[in-house]
């Protein structure tokens, strides 16, 4: 069988999936923030002015006992709209912050064998720039391609390492959480009480601020005259959700009612913002329904067809 040729990024930049206590690292080459007089840092935090530029530091390390060429960008971060990871734009994608604002003083560094090289770095926030949060890394890519095999595939992969930048830029800050679109998908037996029932609730959360947020979601479900059926704290959600993005997230509910009406609400918080979204269900099993559906039908067909009778003997 021919296998075929597949390029990839590889999902080094996964490192940059949670909030980063460390420096970003993949074994064979590391990127940080150059150690200031306050020791290392993992990540760059920064503050400035519309219309000023900021100068610091990133060293890159060789971890291996070969040179490395690596070529350096930065992009603009996001959130992965499968879970809300943190993840950054390719260097072919266009670029609107950090992205566009930030670069070194060369596209490429050579660091020798276990050895590190210091690069300057400067951002030149524009007079325009939107007050707020804007997230971003600065990028060293392997652009060499390394070759692997994933059944059928022949695999490319690229790897690369980042190092975050969590830019502010005074202003007004807003933070606003929203929950979206809320959609409920039922899976029930087709005779009550005969098996077990399932809801799988999913819904869009949507940072609308220009803040990055720690957002926390309750969801609490009540059946007919206000009974609780469910109530609790969501646990798959972003650590971080940056401005202006929204992920889409499910959640199961185990036991959920065969033979209710139900209300599902959901409510989203973070620093400064809360806001709750509802929808609601009738939970009817699908043969039930059709033996209504099947009696309404039968009981309408029989009052037409009476009525007719009447109407023919007047």
């Amino acid at each position: 069988m021919r296998k075929l040729p597949v390029l990839l990024l590889t999902a080094a930049l996964l490192l940059l999936g949670t909030p980063a206590a460390h420096p970003a690292d993949n074994g064979s080459w590391s990127v940080r923030p150059a150690t200031g007089p306050s020791g290392e840092r993992p990540s760059l935090y920064l503050f400035a002015a519309p219309g000023t530029t900021l100068t610091d530091k990133v060293t890159v390390t060789n971890k291996t006992a070969k040179p490395l060429t690596l070529r350096l960008y930065a992009a603009d971060a996001y959130n992965t709209p499968r879970d809300g990871g943190f993840a950054v734009r390719d260097r072919t994608e266009k670029q609107r912050s950090i992205g566009a604002w930030a670069r070194t003083d060369r596209d490429t560094v050579t660091v020798g064998p276990r050895a590190s090289v210091t690069v300057p770095l400067t951002i030149e926030v524009p007079e325009n720039a939107e007050p707020g949060d804007h997230p971003g890394a600065l990028i060293a890519l392997d652009e060499r391609v390394e070759a692997t095999h994933r059944g059928a595939l022949a695999v490319g992969v690229r790897r690369a390492v980042g190092a975050r930048i969590h830019l502010r830029v005074n202003g007004p800050t807003v933070p606003a959480l929203s929950v979206e679109d809320i959609r409920i998908e039922r899976h029930r037996p087709l005779v009550p009480g005969t098996g077990t029932s399932r809801a799988v609730i999913s819904y869009t959360l949507h940072n609308r601020g220009n803040v990055t947020l720690a957002p926390a979601v309750a969801l609490r479900a009540e059946g007919l005259f206000g009974r609780t059926l469910l109530k609790r704290g969501l646990t798959k959600l972003p650590a971080e959700l940056l401005p202006r993005q929204q992920v889409r997230l499910t959640e199961t509910w185990e036991g959920a009612p065969q033979l209710d009406r139900a209300e599902v609400e959901l409510t989203a918080t973070a620093k400064g913002t809360r806001e709750s979204a509802a929808v609601a269900f009738l939970a009817v099993p699908w043969l039930l329904a059709g033996v209504l559906a099947v009696l309404v039908a039968a009981g309408t067909a029989l009052w037409a067809r009476a009525r007719r009778r009447r109407t023919r003997t007047v």
